[in-house]
């Protein structure tokens, strides 16, 4: 069978698809990203590569979610995880959760992310408290914080790049 042939019978297939179907399929495909991302420990060679992950995993979601990049010493990732779910507009975020959840995966890093629905990544003050109270809670058990990232419309927002951690 040729390729032009199965790209036909694709075009075909997602063309009888609802949005409902569409949702599932780019799940799993992130699920079949993130085994083979982590798998053997990969590390996000840069910040643009970190960017583009936690913008396809936090961009579309219609409610706020915290989100972490749980790493090893070398900065390879053990782990992603969403950790809270919140509403259009707000999120909370447990510092005693994130600790455990850090523990857990036995990190010596982690990167932080959560989404705007509104498209502004413009940190709100709430959002620099909890980076805040976050770095001093994983400062105390010796896990680094790398960064901080805000997801909307555009060029995600960091922490780290900005000077604010």
């Amino acid at each position: 069978m040729s390729t032009s042939v199965v790209l036909k019978n694709s075009a075909r297939l997602f063309n009888i698809l609802d949005a409902q179907h569409e949702d599932w399929i780019i799940a799993r495909a992130m699920e079949i990203v993130e085994r083979r991302m982590f798998r053997g420990g990969q590390t996000l060679q840069n910040s643009a590569a970190t960017m583009d992950f936690l913008r396809t995993r936090l961009a579309q979601e219609p409610n706020e979610v915290f989100s972490a990049l749980f790493m090893d010493n070398q900065n390879r990732v053990i782990a992603y995880e969403e950790l809270f779910k919140g509403t259009v507009n707000s999120t909370s975020v447990y510092p005693r959760v994130v600790l455990s959840r850090a523990l857990a995966h036995n990190a010596a890093a982690i990167i932080f992310a959560h989404n705007h629905p509104s498209g502004l990544t413009e940190p709100s003050n709430a959002d620099k408290f909890i980076t805040s109270r976050l770095k001093g809670v994983l400062d105390a058990v010796d896990v680094r914080m790398l960064d901080h990232v805000i997801v909307g419309q555009g060029r995600p927002f960091s922490f780290a790049e900005m000077g604010l951690l």
